[in-house]
């Protein structure tokens, strides 16, 4: 059942529980996974690191922020700033020119 657009009053949302089967959901869900169905996103941050082939504890040193900065951007708990967000970009597409930078 699709979901409403607009928001649902506490009488709306448990009528809608009610009816759910959520052991099905699951079970469709699976099925969807196993037949790729399902869709991996990857954030861009996660692109520019994979690109240069580091790890996240040398990438982050490479950009000079924290593993934990890194890791948020990667799960998309956070966002880089203006100047991060094109370091991450120029290693995306550009990964030798980053780590070349890296090495001087």
């Amino acid at each position: 059942m699709p979901l409403k657009s607009k928001k649902l009053n506490p009488a709306e949302v448990a009528a809608f529980e009610a009816q759910r089967d959520l052991g099905a959901e699951i079970l469709q869900s699976i099925k969807d996974m196993k037949a790729g169905k399902g869709k991996v996103v990857v954030s861009s941050a996660t692109e520019a690191r994979e690109a240069t082939g580091l790890s996240q504890s040398q990438f982050a040193s490479l950009l000079g922020v924290s593993v934990r900065t890194l890791q948020g951007w990667e799960q998309g708990r956070k966002q880089p700033s203006g100047a991060a967000r094109t370091l991450l970009a120029i290693a995306r597409t550009n990964p030798k020119a980053v780590l070349a930078v890296s090495r001087k």
